[in-house]
């Protein structure tokens, strides 16, 4: 599966010149509405044959990007299926929510940039790229 997320996710990026998820979700048609969302941070949903992402506009930008594209990873790989992102478990759940967290780390965190810093720690690396160390782990684990 990973491969098969890693290709895909390179594709979109090729195809539409962008690791940006607002812009990707503009191309692949999924509507993004940002506003209250309450204690969830994202979620992703698929009504009358479209797809939606609702994102909490509590969010600061990084986080915002990150639940964006782990949401826009359900839209592309779990179609018919409603998401939510919760902080504190998204992040640590199997099945779809891995697969979905994988996508977002390989859309928002390029290879090169990891093997520009081989000697930073992960902690620094997360300090760099402005994502939480977990984020940063599942980009690692997929590397290897």
């Amino acid at each position: 599966m990973r491969d098969k997320i890693k290709k895909k996710v390179a594709y979109y990026v090729r195809k539409y010149n962008t690791r940006d998820p607002f812009r990707l979700a503009n191309a692949l048609n999924v509507e993004v509405q940002i506003g209250n969302t309450g204690s969830c941070c994202g979620c992703y949903m698929f009504l009358k044959n479209h797809r939606y992402i609702f994102l909490n506009q509590e969010l600061e930008e990084q986080e915002a990007n990150m639940v964006l594209a782990h949401e826009l990873g359900h839209a592309v790989m779990h179609r018919k299926q409603n998401c939510y992102f919760l902080r504190e478990k998204t992040l640590l759940l199997p099945g779809i929510e891995r697969e979905a967290n994988l996508f977002a780390a390989e859309l928002l965190i390029p290879e090169e940039t990891i093997l520009e810093y081989p000697d930073y720690s992960i902690e620094q690396l997360a300090r760099l790229l402005g994502y939480r160390e977990q984020f940063v782990k599942i980009k690692l684990r997929n590397m290897r």
